[in-house]
């Protein structure tokens, strides 16, 4: 790599690490372009060299934060061997980082917000619901859940899933909620198993 684009990736991270940190904090709305550039200490024109606008710059953010999500996801699940606790590890996984104020606030608050509900929708269904479909058809397969339509049941639990994680964050005490929100969703994933 040379020296020019050494600096430009040190850029893109100083600008990701810093809007991240900002959006998480105060929110989408709440920061601006001047702010986050400051804080990076780059100029407007080492943004736009970058980021077509501050929603683009949030995408770039909010992809980060759904790959660290969905790879919290994958080791916790990767960590068992049973393929049913796999799946509930899984989906546990997910609403426990989820629960993070940054994380709430950037994939499942302001997500939606700024970039349009088809649009999030779009990078949550490339992302976590794509594996959240494919392990349903394996659970299917293997005779632990009846055999049903996929894409329905995988949105219906994604959706229940991403409901959850936003009370969680609007409950006022995520963390003194969660454990009953985590049984909540233990009892609904248990309806699904057969026998």
């Amino acid at each position: 790599m040379n020296v020019r684009a050494r600096q430009r990736e040190r850029t893109r991270e100083a600008l990701l690490r810093e809007s991240r940190r900002l959006f998480a904090t105060r929110g989408y709305g709440e920061v601006s372009l001047s702010e986050i550039v400051g804080a990076a200490g780059v100029t407007k024109g080492a943004l736009y060299h970058l980021f077509e606008s501050k929603a683009d710059l949030f995408r770039a953010v909010l992809g980060q934060v759904q790959e660290e999500v969905a790879r919290t996801v994958a080791q916790t699940a990767d960590a068992e061997d049973d393929l049913w606790t796999r799946f509930t590890a899984g989906c546990q996984a997910f609403l426990t980082a989820s629960t993070a104020p940054g994380i709430q606030r950037i994939m499942l608050v302001d997500g939606p917000a700024v970039l349009g509900w088809n649009e999030w929708r779009a990078l949550d269904e490339a992302g976590s619901a794509s594996h959240l479909a494919d392990v349903i058809t394996e659970l299917i397969s293997a005779g632990l859940i009846a055999p049903q339509p996929v894409a329905p049941l995988t949105h219906l639990l994604s959706g229940a899933m991403n409901e959850a994680a936003l009370w969680l964050a609007a409950s006022g005490d995520p963390t003194a909620n969660l454990p009953d929100t985590r049984s909540a969703l233990a009892q609904m994933l248990d309806a699904l198993r057969v026998g």
